[in-house]
């Protein structure tokens, strides 16, 4: 997952998504770099374009909880449920694999 990452940041830097890029940014992170993962993640992303992959991703978004005026004044605040829009983790695992090919 790290190489993944790797390549987002550098893509969205604008820098060259490449094998020696990638390998400099997983050992930054700390992580040790495999090169054959390394090499196999630069060729399933020759042919994509990132950043339509990105916009064709779904996207799943966390509500953070705030501190508004409700907690302020001591009010109970209402728990909202997330909307059920129809999607199912297939379908998410199927825009996430298209990053591979």
């Amino acid at each position: 997952m790290e190489y993944v990452y790797a390549a987002l940041l550098l893509h969205k830097l604008k820098k060259e998504v490449n094998e020696a890029n990638i390998g400099s940014v997983v050992k930054a992170s700390g992580a040790e770099v495999n090169d054959a993962q390394v090499k196999a993640l630069v060729a399933a992303l020759a042919d994509i374009n990132i950043e339509d992959a990105i916009k064709a991703a779904p996207v799943a978004v966390a509500a953070a909880p705030s501190a508004g005026p409700a907690e302020a004044t001591g009010e109970e605040k209402k728990e909202e449920k997330p909307k059920d829009d129809g999607k199912t983790e297939e379908a998410a695992m199927e825009g996430l694999s298209s990053l591979f090919g």
